[in-house]
């Protein structure tokens, strides 16, 4: 049996082969062979998507794992995968990201200048 998995074997006579069965923690039992387990991600306690957020589960086996989707149920033009999704990143909200450089400067909505040629400057600072 896989991981997680409870074997049992009404009959261990030699006679009896392959009638062992396993059983997974949510009941899936197979006969012979390993159970092929699933995993709800959005039904985890506490719910991976937070209030006001549907969760998606596309693939519940148990392999598939980080793959649920969070949307967002006031605009649904915001998901993400693997977390809660940001309220803000909705189509309503376009170019309101910040990018900062490593020297502290910030631009809103844009690329940050993060370094400056003196030397380019004009006129030239040197001449």
């Amino acid at each position: 049996c896989g991981t997680g998995q409870v074997c049992n074997d009404p009959n261990t006579g030699l006679k009896n082969l392959n009638d062992f069965t396993c059983t997974c923690t949510n009941g899936v039992v197979a006969t012979g062979t390993s159970a092929t387990c699933e995993i709800d991600e959005c039904a985890a306690t506490p719910a991976p998507c937070g209030g006001g957020q549907t969760c998606n589960d596309p693939n519940k086996a148990k392999t598939s794992q980080h793959d649920f989707t969070c949307t967002c149920d006031a605009d649904t033009t915001i998901v993400k995968v693997d977390g809660p999704a940001d309220p803000n990143t909705g189509l309503k909200n376009l170019n309101d990201f910040t990018c900062t450089c490593t020297n502290g400067v910030v631009a809103t909505g844009t690329s940050a200048t993060c370094e400056i040629d003196e030397c380019a400057a004009t006129p030239a600072p040197c001449g």
